[in-house]
């Protein structure tokens, strides 16, 4: 029993003088910020969007300041919906010429002719209104779509929407007509030089607001 014991203490005592391998123990770390480095790509780039509201385009569903998270997901496997609030590309910000433009069918810069692909994303935040082959037409402050005489129900409008003047839109396949909530204070599709957002440069849909406040967006 006592030999057992002696065993035990001895053996605890050689544990405890092992010396610390600094070398292990960084070459530990690393390998956990590479995983978490490379876990944060695939989130970012295949599964969530993060997307800070500038403006208040989108008041009061969404405020100006506020941070949302969206799902690449959604429109990876699915479409956008009409009422669905999306992240999309709207246009660039040129590194060589400073021009922010809308993105062009060319997919240059229109002032200097640099790529696209070089330039900074400019990302809106705007909500479903037209699916591809939809007819809209405003008017009387209201949307009505497909030639119905009925208005399309729109409860995330906090004021009647001023129309100054009819507005018809046909939306093309694979095309979808943007509007903000804020509809009186939005440069929305209704003054875009191009009116309707390809389905290509349609990134997410907004699930929740995370800051300033925790809560589901819809």
């Amino acid at each position: 029993m006592k030999d057992r014991e002696h065993s035990d203490k001895r053996k605890q005592v050689e544990e405890k003088e092992e010396p610390f391998n600094w070398k292990q123990e960084l070459l530990s770390w690393i390998e956990i910020l590479v995983i978490a480095a490379i876990a944060a790509f695939i989130l970012d780039t295949f599964i969530i969007a993060n997307s800070r509201i500038p403006s208040g385009s989108m008041e009061t569903t969404i405020m100006t300041g506020d941070r949302v998270i969206g799902s690449r997901l959604s429109y990876t496997f699915g479409e956008p919906h009409r009422g669905d609030i999306a992240i999309f590309v709207f246009g660039y910000t040129c590194r060589e010429c400073g021009v922010e433009y809308q993105k062009t069918p060319d997919g240059v810069c229109p002032s200097c002719g640099r790529k696209d692909s070089r330039n900074k994303v400019i990302y809106y935040v705007k909500r479903v209104i037209g699916e591809p082959g939809d007819v809209v037409d405003i008017h009387d402050g209201c949307v009505y779509l497909n030639g119905s005489e009925t208005p399309m129900e729109e409860p995330y409008l906090s004021e009647e929407m001023e129309t100054p003047q009819a507005l018809h839109f046909e939306v093309p396949e694979d095309h979808y007509l943007m509007l903000g909530d804020n509809r009186n204070y939005s440069l929305d599709a209704r003054f875009w030089r191009y009116t309707y957002i390809d389905e290509d440069q349609m990134i997410a849909k907004v699930l929740f607001r995370y800051f300033p406040k925790i809560s589901l967006l819809k």
